[in-house]
């Protein structure tokens, strides 16, 4: 039978007393740790001051300092900023929009279909260049740079024609050409002829050139191939006239704003009214030809004695 000895304990691990004393100075305990001075005054007979209620005062200072206006950080300077910028644009926006009606504007004269606009000009160009280089499309009524109370252009102008077919082909052709080193752009007028249109000051407006960065923005010209770098050909037939109305171009939504009513309309035949055949019809009459040469039985020799020529075939 299996005894512990007196001195193991319960779990049967032998205690020091059982450690010979080559072990037991091991588990000396240290020396006490000696006096030192204390560099202040012991804390029992410090005059430490009281702590005494406050409350009694805080009426006294509640409206100490009514003008106080407490400081903004940085974040919050430029986000008041902003708010404050865009609160009053918003009023100028109203503003404009509520006195802004260009069938009541004594400057503007003369037919809105008969009328082409020309912007990103040169703050040079005059009437007089506006008519020699958009004469060639036809007569022209009346050209009206516009400009601001000062007196200086602001960049566009306003160009009417005596026929409606004139604006026409100089609205297909001259848009992106240069004028004293700037590329333009045209278009119809608007204001007189979209219901509910907004130019681009009241909110309004076409286009992405004003979008944020110079990659996110579009370019200001319809044509964006490879004759974007020279100077666009200034021959008035060159491109054939195909699309049903000047407004249903490819630029940014032009097919639909422009709403007439069912009102004059630009069929093909008076597209083609200037000369010359659409690039549809040639490719028409050509898939045609190709088709009839395809079909044609071969004659019975290649000599002269056949006399069925090309034509034969029609």
């Amino acid at each position: 039978m299996n005894r512990r000895p007196p001195n193991d304990n319960s779990d049967g691990r032998v205690g020091t007393a059982a450690l010979p004393p080559h072990l037991l100075r091991f588990f000396a305990p240290r020396p006490p740790l000696p006096y030192v001075k204390p560099l202040d005054r012991e804390p029992g007979k410090k005059d430490e001051q009281r702590l005494m209620p406050v409350s009694q005062y805080l009426d006294m200072i509640k409206n100490h300092d009514i003008d106080y206006v407490p400081t903004l950080s940085m974040a919050e300077r430029k986000k008041q900023k902003l708010e404050e910028r865009k609160k009053k644009s918003d009023e100028t926006l109203k503003a404009g929009l509520e006195s802004w009606d260009p069938n009541k504007d004594e400057k503007i004269v003369g037919d809105p279909y008969k009328t082409l606009q020309v912007s990103r000009l040169s703050y040079d160009c005059t009437e007089k260049d506006l008519r020699r280089e958009f004469g060639m499309y036809g007569q022209i009524e009346n050209v009206r740079v516009v400009k601001d109370p000062e007196g200086k252009p602001r960049g566009y102008a306003f160009i009417e024609f005596e026929r409606e077919k004139d604006m026409k082909a100089a609205y297909k052709d001259a848009d992106g050409i240069k004028i004293l080193g700037r590329r333009i752009v045209v278009d119809v007028e608007r204001g007189r002829t979209v219901k509910g249109w907004k130019p681009k000051r009241l909110g309004g407006g076409l286009g992405g050139t004003r979008i944020g960065a110079p990659h996110e923005n579009q370019s200001a010209g319809r044509d964006t191939g490879s004759r974007s770098d020279r100077d666009r050909s200034r021959g008035g037939g060159d491109r054939g006239y195909s699309s049903g109305r000047y407004g249903s171009d490819h630029r940014d939504g032009r097919g639909t704003d422009r709403d007439r009513g069912g009102g004059r309309r630009y069929d093909s035949h008076n597209d083609r009214s200037r000369g010359g055949y659409s690039d549809r019809t040639y490719e028409r009459d050509s898939k045609r030809r190709k088709s009839r040469s395809r079909t044609r039985s071969p004659g019975p020799s290649k000599g002269f004695g056949d006399h069925r020529g090309y034509r034969d075939g029609y």
